[in-house]
């Protein structure tokens, strides 16, 4: 795996014997002893993940606010001091260039935290479309980023810190020691389950890790690789990008349109999305559960007989649920659950049927 990146935790990886693979220009650990019990350590007990190929930003000074609020689609004012936010930012046409989560820290400085193939694209956008008293660099080489996910998290990581964890309330962080590691530690995660995402340095990765890991040992929390990363974020429906969002995918047709704050003011994409919104988007995502065998992955194409009418974002066999399952975008007269549909798999067409989403919520 020639000239890719490598995170801090790379040696731990390989201790672990985890099976590693390219990921968004990275060599990442996909799994440790198996996917499916990895992903059922999160849902039952916690896991532990190495996270730490995402991007961070930093916007900072007096006009910081202002220059993000038009950047992106959601109201960073409603994010005050110690709080996170989740948004979009799009273009013009109102695709999305990145989907983000932005933590207010006080003192007109904002950290961005964006998916790792595009840092550099979004490093390039804020920089050509900030005004005013703002500035942004790139902290990423300052920062590792480990998840601990899972029911248990909390009573496993409070027995490593002096912060009252009850009050880091769900999209809310603080700052503090965890095992004598300077961290921020924010109640977030990708997984559907509660969690933390602790923010470290780089060279206090592995200290942080094997800490986390050896207190939490006897209470069945485990590594956990990109492979049940990507298992849990399915069930919880929750998007990545380049699959349920792109440049030509926009917040409303991915179903966030919750992220999208047409009356906070201006912003990038504004006039674009609120056309959409008053002519509706051109598909809908859904969630598909097979009914004949077989697994749905990114890119087939899904049809009422022989009509096209979208193509699969995502899917997997899903654990919790004990069933192959897939995010897709279909036109939206056909989103109605219940729909009968197909899916072609390897040029056979597969019956499925449209269902609620999240698959999973806890």
């Amino acid at each position: 795996m020639a000239d890719l990146q490598r995170t801090p935790l790379y040696n731990v990886h390989r201790e672990l014997n985890a099976k590693m693979v390219e990921f968004g220009g990275w060599e990442m650990p996909v799994q440790y002893e198996g996917i499916i019990k990895e992903h059922k350590a999160v849902r039952e007990k916690a896991g532990l993940f190495d996270v730490s190929h995402m991007g961070e930003l930093l916007v900072e000074g007096s006009g910081a606010l202002d220059a993000l609020q038009k950047l992106v689609t959601n109201d960073l004012s409603k994010a005050s001091i110690g709080r996170a936010m989740y948004t979009p930012m799009t273009k013009e046409d109102g695709g999305v260039i990145d989907d983000l989560l932005i933590y207010n820290l006080g003192l007109n400085k904002y950290l961005l935290v964006v998916n790792a193939s595009n840092k550099d694209k979004d490093l390039k956008w804020i920089k050509d479309h900030l005004s005013g008293e703002v500035g942004v660099a790139d902290k990423s080489h300052e920062y590792a980023l480990l998840a601990l996910q899972g029911p248990i998290s909390q009573q496993v990581l409070q027995r490593l810190t002096s912060l009252d964890l009850k009050e880091v309330k769900f999209y809310r962080f603080a700052i503090g020691a965890v095992a004598g590691v300077p961290c921020l530690v924010s109640r977030t995660g990708y997984t559907g389950e509660d969690g933390f995402e602790l923010y470290c340095h780089p060279e206090e990765a592995e200290k942080l890790w094997w800490s986390l890991l050896q207190e939490g040992s006897e209470d069945g929390v485990v590594a956990a690789g990109l492979g049940a990363r990507d298992t849990l974020r399915i069930e919880a429906c929750l998007p990545l990008y380049g699959q349920e969002l792109n440049e030509d995918i926009n917040p409303l047709m991915a179903g966030l349109g919750w992220t999208v704050k047409i009356d906070k003011g201006d912003f990038i994409g504004r006039k674009a999305l609120m056309e959409i919104k008053v002519q509706g988007a051109s598909h809908k995502l859904v969630g598909l559960k097979m009914v004949e065998r077989g697994i749905p992955r990114t890119g087939y194409p899904v049809k009422v007989e022989s009509q096209q009418i979208g193509w699969v974002t995502s899917g997997s066999f899903a654990p919790t649920m004990n069933a192959n399952l897939a995010l897709a975008l279909v036109k939206p007269e056909f989103a109605e659950i219940g729909t009968e549909i197909s899916i072609v798999i390897r040029g056979k067409a597969v019956k499925a049927e449209i269902v609620p989403k999240p698959f999973y919520k806890r």
